[in-house]
């Protein structure tokens, strides 16, 4: 059944996921436009609905997946329930809810000769959200975002994976518990600081090891920084002062990338 009115209780429903606190409540989130959904469908995210503007039917690129899963419904609704329901200014003719799917942190842990990329208080969604999509684009194995953090559900977080967030585990932690553990399974983390004498091109990341990255303003938290093993430096020959987080997270996973997979290259 269509659903016309902002009013409608289910429009209001799906409006509260625009706020972190419902979408802690309700296990699930919102995301926008025709790519976003595309990609949450042909991932097998585990999707409740599909509401798209009753005037202009079901977008083109949608309508071959319209009947692949079973359990997702599909609801016209109108422009005004879309405006309700939008976290952008020029909303897109649809959205879905997805419910959460918590990833399994064991088998980041476990699993040999990881690459994984893991934030400590990256506090802007669009970084957050850059640093998800560049470890799917480098073929990292995972992605933690340790508490402090942008939401990986925020809207504008979940735009910048421009579907990544479906491609790959992203884990939300406790860093402190976390990183022992990887540690005690030979895992090495690695950070970036200015003062290291060791660049990111000397270092060997073929082994396993966690590449770690602070906050935009303060870097990683001194906590997290008890557990570095090492520390390198992205060497620069220009004048400015350092690479902001999702720019230094990009030099050093496809760094990795090219050392695993692009050697002779």
């Amino acid at each position: 059944m269509d659903i016309l009115s902002p009013q409608n209780p289910r429009a209001k429903e799906w409006a509260q996921l625009l706020e972190k606190k419902h979408r802690d409540k309700q296990h699930k989130y919102i995301i926008e436009g025709i790519h976003l959904v595309q990609e949450a469908l042909r991932s097998d995210a585990d999707v409740e609905c599909v509401a798209f503007d009753v005037e202009q039917g079901i977008p083109g690129e949608l309508s071959p997946l319209a009947g692949t899963g079973t359990d997702v419904e599909w609801i016209g609704v109108s422009a005004a329930v879309i405006a309700k329901c939008s976290d952008t200014k020029t909303p897109q003719p649809v959205f879905a809810v997805v419910r959460k799917q918590p990833a399994d942190v064991g088998l980041l842990v476990q699993r040999e000769n990881s690459l994984v990329i893991v934030l400590d208080g990256v506090q802007d969604p669009g970084n957050v959200g850059t640093i998800i999509r560049t470890a799917d684009a480098a073929g990292a194995d995972g992605v933690i975002v340790g508490r402090g953090s942008a939401d990986i559900y925020n809207p504008k977080t979940i735009r910048s994976t421009m579907g990544s967030i479906f491609h790959l585990p992203v884990v939300e932690g406790d860093l402190l518990e976390l990183l022992p553990q990887a540690k005690e399974q030979g895992v090495r983390i690695v950070s970036t600081s200015l003062q290291a004498t060791s660049t990111c091109y000397e270092y060997d990341f073929t082994k396993a090891a966690w590449l770690l990255v602070g906050n935009e303003a303060k870097g990683v938290s001194e906590a997290a920084h008890q557990l570095v093993d090492d520390a390198l430096i992205i060497p620069m020959k220009g004048r400015a002062e350092s690479l902001n987080v999702a720019m230094a997270s990009t030099v050093m996973l496809f760094e990795a990338m090219r050392q695993r997979d692009y050697r002779n290259a």
